[in-house]
């Protein structure tokens, strides 16, 4: 098939450093200030929170607080700290990085969950509204990477409608291991699908008295 036609594209802006609200999440700008004693709070004692991601875990909160300050300051990621509206403090982070504005790709990474945010409505809500605010600014593409052995992570990217494009194999050495890297994406063009599935799967009348879902979000992804 010939190469789609592109001449009236033009680059987008860099995601922005803003608040994001959710029914049950809220997105902050990460800042040491404000969210590293209670990022603290939330993973301390739970050091497996750390095995896939690139740094970590951390011996003291002086520690993590450096880490943070140096996430906040970084110009190549924008991180956001993730806060329920049920807990009201920070208790993970995720981030904007490889931006690659000329190209209109982005790539949501470096995902903390802390055991309070694991398997919640808010870090779902969370990884809608980051999605979100990217197609609105016009992004084309949106990744999302994780180590070939993460078997969670790659059924949580399958979940929220990323596509499986492969596997880099030694693609990184990370903590003195090897990494084969799986690669997801997401289409603009189908955005639209992916947005009415987030959008019925989060409704609160998909969820019954205890919070229990009613519909599951690839069972509504399937249908839209």
């Amino acid at each position: 098939m010939p190469a789609e036609s592109l001449q009236n594209w033009k680059r987008v802006p860099l995601p922005r450093r803003e608040t994001m609200y959710g029914r049950t999440v809220m997105l902050e700008p990460l800042d040491a200030a404000l969210h590293a004693a209670d990022l603290w709070n939330a993973v301390e004692g739970h050091d497996k929170v750390w095995e896939w991601l690139f740094d970590g875990p951390y011996a003291s909160e002086a520690d993590l607080t450096r880490d943070v300050a140096e996430k906040q300051s970084s110009t190549d990621r924008i991180f956001f700290a993730i806060i329920s509206a049920e807990a009201g403090a920070a208790a993970g982070y995720a981030s904007f990085m490889r931006m690659e504005p000329a190209h209109g790709v982005v790539e949501v990474g470096n995902i903390l969950l802390s055991p309070a945010l694991q398997r919640t409505t808010a870090a779902t809500e969370a990884m809608y509204l980051m999605a979100r605010h990217v197609f609105e600014l016009g992004y084309r593409r949106y990744e999302w990477k994780c180590n070939a052995e993460n078997r969670p992570s790659r059924r949580a990217a399958e979940r929220l409608g990323f596509t499986f494009e492969g596997i880099f194999r030694q693609h990184m050495v990370i903590k003195g291991r090897n990494r084969d890297t799986a690669w997801f994406s997401m289409l603009d063009h189908e955005w639209p699908a992916r947005r009415r599935a987030f959008e019925a799967w989060l409704d609160p009348g998909n969820f019954d008295a205890e919070g229990r879902q009613r519909k599951h979000l690839r069972e509504l992804s399937a249908v839209s």
